[in-house]
């Protein structure tokens, strides 16, 4: 047994965590991690993005890039994917990962279905400069938006 002084009624229930909806969404990465391959053949790095704007506010969504393995593709396609995040975040020549952490980027986020269980997770499929929030142009003066 284990002592741990808690009161439900102080802290708010975790929703479900069923997978974001597909779509574009405005996220950071948060954390980075290097792990080795289940088959020891290579290492990737582990991404954590958090989603930064709207409804999915808080969220996270994981990404794996393969960058040492045997197969050359795989290393290909996980290099390409990195460039993408570097160009997104303006980080050209990261020499450590953090270096890309809480910068804002644009995800595209799809869905998924697991091999394992069968359920549906989140893939990233893309990644862009943050889009900048659309302005309402004003009048010289300050005004109200100049109307035809």
């Amino acid at each position: 047994m284990a002592f741990i002084n808690f009161n439900a009624a102080d802290v708010n229930p975790n929703s479900s965590f069923e997978p974001v909806p597909a779509g574009k969404y405005v996220a950071a990465i948060v954390d980075s991690t290097t792990k080795p391959t289940k088959n020891g053949a290579g290492e990737y790095l582990e991404l954590v993005f958090e989603v930064l704007e709207g409804p999915y506010k808080g969220r996270r969504v994981w990404e794996r890039l393969t960058l040492k393995h045997v197969n050359d593709t795989t290393v290909r396609i996980a290099r390409g994917n990195l460039s993408a995040i570097c160009r997104a975040v303006g980080v050209m020549t990261p020499a450590d990962s953090s270096e890309l952490h809480d910068l804002p980027l644009s995800i595209t986020v799809a869905l998924r279905k697991r091999d394992d269980n069968g359920e549906m997770a989140n893939v990233v499929k893309g990644f862009a400069k943050r889009e900048a929030p659309a302005s309402t142009p004003r009048s010289a003066a300050g005004g109200a938006p100049w109307k035809r």
